[in-house]
């Protein structure tokens, strides 16, 4: 309904930028011309987000950490990720990060705790101290029900964590061939049963990780993105100057 809505308006710019290829086959089905739309993804530093030390582990006293990261809101579909974790009956050895605020964060507090394994790190601004939790994580879920483009899902792909996200906005087309691709209607069944897959088969973690980390090298490093993001503006900027030559040439 969204893309709809905004659809007239985009095909009137002379350049749109979106995040994927699902989203330009979208658009162009609702009358955006191609040659207006420009697939630019966010992108990470992957220096800065890449495999590390950490001793979140011994902090929190679990063996595997899964992690969720974004804010506590209705569309993000958190107490799905919450039902299948208890639900999955996960072992004491296992515990679930979840980090950040929003409006629903005190009543989900209220029903989900450590009782569960449940550990709630409300919102962390320091980047260093966000980036020593997710080296130590082992498991990223992301089950929103809307999304764009996740920058916590390249960030911990770039940092080489397993990760389930959601098929919505372009998490999807991120995650294919390098994650797990959850269906968004049915997040809390196929999370109960994958969330014991990891602890009972940790090569799946490493192999999972070793090709997340690798898709962000390919196609979502900050370095490149800009790159690309450049050089649109500088083709725009010349086709326009080149059109007011023109103009003034025919006066």
């Amino acid at each position: 309904m969204t893309y709809q809505l905004y659809a007239p308006f985009l095909a009137r710019y002379d350049q749109v930028i979106i995040f994927s290829q699902s989203q330009k086959e979208l658009l162009m089905r609702l009358g955006v011309g191609a040659e207006t739309l420009r697939v630019i993804p966010n992108g990470v530093d992957t220096r800065k987000y890449a495999p590390g030390p950490s001793t979140a582990k011994e902090e929190f006293k679990a063996r595997y950490l899964y992690v969720y990261q974004g804010r506590m809101a209705i569309e993000k579909n958190v107490e799905a990720l919450l039902r299948a974790w208890c639900a999955a009956d996960m072992p004491p050895e296992c515990k679930l990060l979840m980090v950040g605020s929003g409006v629903l964060m005190s009543s989900l507090m209220a029903n989900y705790g450590p009782d569960q394994n449940i550990l709630w790190l409300g919102s962390i601004v320091d980047d260093q101290e966000r980036l020593q939790i997710l080296r130590g994580c082992d498991v990223f879920i992301l089950p929103s029900q809307i999304e764009g483009l996740s920058l916590s899902l390249l960030e911990a792909m770039a940092c080489g964590l397993a990760c389930l996200a959601t098929d919505v906005g372009a998490d999807g087309e991120v995650l294919t061939g390098a994650g797990i691709v959850l269906n968004p209607q049915y997040v809390k069944t196929q999370l109960q049963t994958l969330l014991p897959v990891f602890y009972q088969h940790p090569e799946m973690i490493r192999l999972l990780g070793d090709k997340a980390r690798k898709r962000v090298l390919e196609h979502y490093s900050l370095s490149h993105n800009l790159d690309r993001l450049e050089a649109c503006y500088q083709e725009l900027m010349a086709s326009h100057s080149l059109m007011r030559s023109k103009a003034k040439a025919a006066t």
